[in-house]
């Protein structure tokens, strides 16, 4: 806590990511949970949607004794669906789940209530508006039900809610439960991204567009609207990083009240012996995976350079490193082989069945299989873009090639039937990542691949890449990140960048690379929650001191 800045004395976090790992934003919730947990215990509450009915959830531990009257008590008389009980993360902080089903059949009446208070569109609602906007009013309804039965106006009472989706839980609250007081935060907003990904160039231009007007133009006016209204109305306005906070004050009309950079905590990244047994366990792995491919042997010099994400092909750069790798296999300054793995999930199919039958057996290979590129079908091998590109580069993985790639379309949860490991027991393989965004507001991949100290090349359109340009003490990959310069229209040039990177660290001794993954590991550091959730308090201040003002204006 800091002083001079009011504290609540309940927090309430509310994002579909809550129990529900389908992205980033469940990272910074999950990883900062035991942090803000030490401060406010059991005073800390998490609110997701339950989508797991019926059905085991392995991230919630559903308890009968939490918070048990008021919850008989929304059942009965607020007829709300909810279960609660802890999440199971370094922490377990009480999670609340609801049910928004019920809320369906009252929706025109929902959307008409915010359009007469807030003048929120939702005339062009599509996909998964409906359900994320049903969501958030339940979530509104929860807290407000919550707040009725166990506290006072005396209880200082912040309500946080994370992207566009609960924007109409905080605005629910403001109407009906003044007191509370609301944050909002964007991790990224629905126009900026959409811009970038319908390949139109944002950064040059962002001065120039009009938020309401792309909005129309590219069909997603509803999002639109309830992300920026939300963001004019709360106590207090947050984002992820400076690089958005640029889209918020140009596409919404509104620069944050306070940048919350995504911290994290590397509470399951292994020390010591365990680290070096797992590193040369997963190393062995893609090396016989990469000799049951290619029939081809890889000595442990080889470089392993990898990249991960949501499969955004030019978002994330996946381009950018595709294109790269195929000017790096004609470096002459390259000094060592290179095993590229491009990790993100596709339309997979089915893991290969001759690939496994070539895993289980001891053998050494020395002929290639069909398709040496990839470790699972796809329902759209003809369409992939990868699968495109790497043809149209010639990447084929021949014998004579200093870099092979292969391309691994699945979640590596432990069950994808061909590595079996999770992600985190395979990014301690690499060598070096590649992560040359070119729409990333924050950047957990490059962040977790620091803590792994494994060196990282990312860019300046990059949130994280942005922060590590501030620290002191950084220049270049030496450091153990190399933050490359992005822009609309450089492509040849970050391609180029990551080329003579890798080049260049394919030239370093062993005590050189040991220092620099050394270095990787102390930038993370700089990034653990311990220094950054003191942006969080500074929010919870700034909200309510603005609540308090707002309910004076309405009682005027």
């Amino acid at each position: 806590m800091i002083e001079g800045l009011q504290t609540p004395d309940y927090v309430f976090a509310a994002s579909w990511e809550v129990c529900n790992k389908v992205g980033g934003i469940y990272t910074v919730l999950s990883t900062q949970a035991n942090t803000l947990q030490a401060t406010f215990h059991d005073r800390l509450f998490y609110i997701g949607p339950d989508l797991w009915q019926g059905k085991e959830n392995p991230l919630f531990v559903e308890s009968d004794n939490l918070c048990a009257a008021w919850r008989n008590y929304a059942i009965e008389n607020d007829h709300l669906n909810v279960r609660v009980g802890r999440w199971n993360i370094p922490g377990e902080p009480i999670v609340i789940l609801v049910d928004f089903q019920p809320f369906f059949p009252q929706k025109n009446d929902i959307y008409t209530d915010m359009w007469n208070h807030y003048q929120v569109d939702s005339l062009h609602a599509y996909g998964d508006y409906d359900e994320a906007s049903m969501f958030a009013y339940a979530t509104g309804k929860v807290v407000e039900s919550f707040y009725r039965y166990n506290l006072t106006e005396t209880d200082k009472v912040v309500f946080q809610a994370h992207e566009w989706m609960i924007g109409m839980a905080a605005l629910y609250l403001q109407a009906n439960v003044p007191a509370i007081a609301t944050v909002f935060t964007t991790h990224a907003t629905s126009i900026g991204r959409s811009i970038a990904g319908n390949n139109k160039p944002l950064y040059d231009y962002l001065f120039a567009y009009n938020g309401d007007q792309m909005a129309q133009e590219l069909n997603i006016q509803s999002k639109h609207s309830i992300e920026k209204q939300t963001a004019h109305y709360v106590d207090c306005f947050t984002t992820v990083s400076e690089i958005t906070n640029n889209e918020c004050r140009e596409l919404l009309d509104k620069p944050a009240d306070v940048i919350l950079m995504n911290g994290f905590e590397d509470d399951f990244v292994p020390k010591g012996a365990t680290y070096a047994g797992k590193r040369k366990r997963a190393r062995s792995l893609l090396f016989r995976l990469a000799n049951c491919l290619m029939g081809e042997e890889f000595g442990d010099d080889t470089l392993i350079v990898g990249t991960s994400g949501r499969y955004e092909f030019k978002n994330k750069g996946i381009d950018v490193f595709l294109e790269a790798l195929n000017r790096l296999n004609r470096d002459k300054n390259l000094k060592k082989k290179v095993l590229a793995m491009v990790s993100v999930p596709g339309w997979v199919g089915s893991p290969r069945e001759d690939l496994q039958e070539r895993m289980k057996s001891k053998e050494k290979f020395t002929t290639p299989l069909q398709a040496p590129l990839i470790t699972h079908w796809l329902h759209n091998m003809t369409h992939d873009q990868v699968l495109d590109m790497l043809k149209y580069l010639d990447l084929n993985n021949r014998p004579q090639d200093m870099v092979k790639v292969i391309f691994v379309p699945c979640y590596l949860d432990g069950k994808d039937g061909i590595l079996n490991k999770h992600y985190y027991d395979l990014i301690v393989a690499d060598d070096l990542s590649v992560y040359p965004s070119y729409y990333e507001p924050w950047g957990y991949t490059p962040l977790e691949s620091v803590a792994f100290r494994v060196p990282t090349i990312t860019t300046d359109l990059a949130g994280f890449g942005l922060w590590v340009n501030s620290l002191r003490n950084q220049h270049g990959i030496e450091d153990g990140v190399q933050v490359l310069h992005r822009s609309d229209y450089n492509y040849s040039e970050v391609a180029d960048g990551i080329k003579d990177t890798v080049a260049l660290f394919s030239g370093k001794t062993e005590d050189e690379v040991k220092a620099i993954r050394r270095r990787a590991g102390q930038v993370a550091e700089q990034a653990l929650w311990k220094h950054f959730i003191k942006y969080y308090y500074e929010a919870y201040d700034i909200a309510l001191r603005n609540a308090v003002k707002r309910q004076l204006n309405e009682r005027n």
